[in-house]
């Protein structure tokens, strides 16, 4: 696992290797106050599914702007996905919403796991609210994640339902041990600015779409992995 970050200098955050990190994500600054939805995966590659629940997140958790942290890996799949340069050009040629934007912070940070990740992050922006989002499939996998407390207890998580995972994500071992801090979901716009640890669970109508099963039917063609 990299290092954690090194901070030197009045206000200075920089990664493991010494790259300055700077003041902005996604080439955008981000004020006080703001509510900032975080979706990280690989996007390997991204598609409309990615992009329909990031619009979802916007309105359900009532969030000001998402940011998609594509990782250079995933430490949980064995198969390197495609180059970063790729996914990232394939993920801005995508989006077409000026409130979600793309960014390789992983990648310039030294991180790997998401907790580091939002360490840092939550370092550099005191004043910003974070809110982490995933699908209803990954909560079924949480309590595999590095360090998946922490996270709970760090940012609140907004959980957005998938066709056919909504039981399995509900009675998911994160989800039956974070019981208590579950907000309702009618309640879900106040998710930002609830205290963590704090989760909710939302469904919606979902494009039925998955990295994989693009992958798997040919329809993503990258140069060479790395």
């Amino acid at each position: 696992m990299p290092r954690g970050p090194k901070h030197s200098g009045p206000g200075a955050v920089r990664g493991p290797i010494g790259v300055d990190l700077g003041r902005t994500l996604a080439g955008q600054a981000l004020p006080r106050g703001v509510r900032v939805g975080l979706l990280g995966g690989s996007f390997d590659p991204p598609h409309a599914g990615h992009l329909h629940l990031s619009r979802e997140a916007l309105k359900l958790f009532d969030l000001d702007r998402v940011v998609w942290l594509v990782s250079p890996g995933n430490p949980l799949k064995p198969n390197p996905p495609a180059p970063l340069a790729e996914r990232m050009a394939a993920a801005r040629a995508l989006v077409d919403d000026p409130r979600i934007r793309i960014s390789d912070f992983e990648a310039r940070a030294g991180t790997r796991y998401t907790a580091a990740t939002l360490g840092v992050l939550r370092h550099r922006f005191p004043g910003v609210r974070f809110v982490w989002l995933m699908g209803a499939d990954n909560l079924v996998q949480f309590h595999l994640w590095e360090s998946w407390r922490q996270i709970l207890d760090s940012v609140p998580v907004g959980v957005l339902a998938r066709p056919g995972l909504r039981t399995a994500a509900r009675t998911a071992p994160a989800a039956r041990i974070y019981r208590a801090a579950r907000l309702p979901a009618p309640a879900s716009r106040l998710l930002g600015l609830a205290r963590p640890p704090v989760w909710c669970f939302v469904n919606m109508p979902m494009v039925d779409l998955s990295s994989s099963a693009i992958r798997a039917a040919g329809h993503w063609v990258t140069g060479e992995k790395s």
